[in-house]
């Protein structure tokens, strides 16, 4: 039984990471709910990732784009939690979770006089 054993190049990895990267920002223009505005944020965010770690294996081997990339996943993560936040507390004020609701939180109440 054999194994394929294929390296992926340079070239694969950065056209993998424009694309998703530029799926996220289709998506990040073009969605007005706020759950699907932030998952492409996250897209966009995994495909920075994806360079620091293709460019570390690439030029550096000393594991600071893996450092990098694991500190980009924390603040992902720490992005998700208020953007999660401010969604649930547009749902409670407007019941709705478009983003165009969301311009009149700043006011008292979420409610303009």
């Amino acid at each position: 039984m054999s194994t394929l054993n294929a390296s992926i190049g340079m070239n694969e990895v950065l056209t993998l990471s424009a694309f998703l990267f530029s799926i996220g920002l289709y998506g990040l223009f073009t969605r007005r709910g706020i759950i699907a505005i932030l998952m492409c944020i996250e897209l966009m965010l995994n495909a920075v990732n994806l360079n620091l770690i293709a460019f570390d294996r690439l030029y550096v081997h000393d594991g600071a784009g893996q450092v990098m990339a694991l500190f980009s996943i924390a603040v992902a993560a720490a992005e998700i939690a208020v953007g999660l936040a401010l969604a649930i507390n547009l749902f409670r004020l407007r019941a709705a979770t478009n983003a165009d609701e969301a311009d009149g939180l700043h006011e008292p109440n979420g409610f303009r006089n």
